[in-house]
């Protein structure tokens, strides 16, 4: 493979010659047992991922979805801050190195270094990136730690912490964020697109602003979030092309599926957040499109654009789920 910047289809290749020879039988009864083990009811001694079958049924079932939704949010932070590039990325809890495919694939070179307590993940993530044939992937160092309160933490420019804190018990998780505030310039931190997975985006969101972070994305602003708890929660959607063996592994028939996911983004550098975020799929219908929005004076607000709008109205037809609204940030 050319060393060029990863995208979901490099990974996609890069785990189906990994995976080749894997019974799609033997991937499901693994992913099965997988999903309702992983990480959270095992000791860090004693990890679930007992073997390469296990790891690289996993990597099938998660991978390719871990990807887009911290690419989706990578994206975010390049947005809000364009000039800004980091030279070291941690990757809390990477696992078989979704978020380093990500973050590969937003920056050209960063040093990475993966922590994770699961070495079986960790000899995966560093086969599969020794197979992309990408300097920042081959590069990268895969160490093993006990993710938890005690984790130190070499300063760094970038930490990403994704589908992690649902493993981890609340004092846990809270050192944790706290930790990683402390030691870097960014945080990204995703989480599934669930009410309870939104509410752990919102405890780490107001710990990252008390430790002196400022939110570049999703939000507008670093004020309290509008949405009143237990109403409602905010997540987003990320589309993942599923291979033929995930399609197998899932027991479904499409060639895609969309992962749902909440995210927050905060830095200690200057960012500039959009002055409003779409937080629900735009409804088109004729002759007009309505928005749901989360804007910069901390409100919740529908926006209805219609066919006198002209520019304005085209424009939100092709707005997508996430976007800043308007296109530009021009109100």
């Amino acid at each position: 493979m050319n060393a060029t910047l990863p995208t979901a289809e490099a990974l996609r290749a890069t785990l189906a010659g990994l995976l080749d020879g894997l019974p799609p039988k033997q991937a499901a009864q693994a992913v099965d047992r997988l999903i309702a083990n992983y990480r959270g009811t095992t000791p860090t001694d004693a990890p679930v991922l007992r073997d390469r079958s296990d790891v690289a049924a996993y990597a099938a079932y998660r991978m390719p979805a871990t990807f887009e939704a911290v690419r989706s949010a990578l994206a975010a932070l390049r947005e809000a801050a364009p000039d800004w590039a980091p030279a070291t990325h941690t990757d809390i809890g990477g696992g078989t190195g979704a978020a380093s495919w990500a973050v590969a694939g937003t920056w050209e070179g960063p040093r990475t270094t993966v922590l994770d307590w699961a070495e079986p993940a960790l000899a995966l993530g560093r086969e599969l990136a020794g197979l992309s044939g990408i300097p920042a992937l081959t590069a990268a160092e895969w160490r093993r730690a006990r993710i938890g309160a005690g984790l130190e933490l070499a300063p760094t420019d970038l930490i990403t912490v994704s589908y992690v804190l649902k493993e981890l018990t609340a004092d846990v998780r809270a050192a944790l964020v706290d930790t990683a505030a402390a030691a870097a310039q960014a945080v990204v931190v995703v989480e599934p697109g669930t009410p309870d997975g939104y509410a752990r985006i919102i405890e780490a969101r107001d710990r990252l602003i008390a430790a002196g972070l400022s939110v570049a994305a999703p939000c507008p602003h670093s004020e309290a979030c509008p949405i009143e708890p237990g109403t409602d929660w905010c997540h987003f959607s990320a589309r993942v092309s599923r291979s033929s063996l995930h399609r197998q592994v899932k027991g479904g028939s499409l060639p895609y599926e969309d992962e749902k996911f909440s995210y927050v983004v905060a830095t200690r550098f200057s960012a500039q957040p959009v002055g409003a975020r779409v937080i629900r799929k735009p409804q088109i219908r004729k002759g007009q499109v309505l928005l749901d929005l989360c804007t910069r004076d901390e409100a919740l607000r529908r926006a209805t654009v219609t066919k006198r709008h002209g520019e304005l109205y085209r424009a939100a037809r092709d707005v997508a789920w996430g976007d800043e609204w308007p296109p530009g940030g021009n109100a």
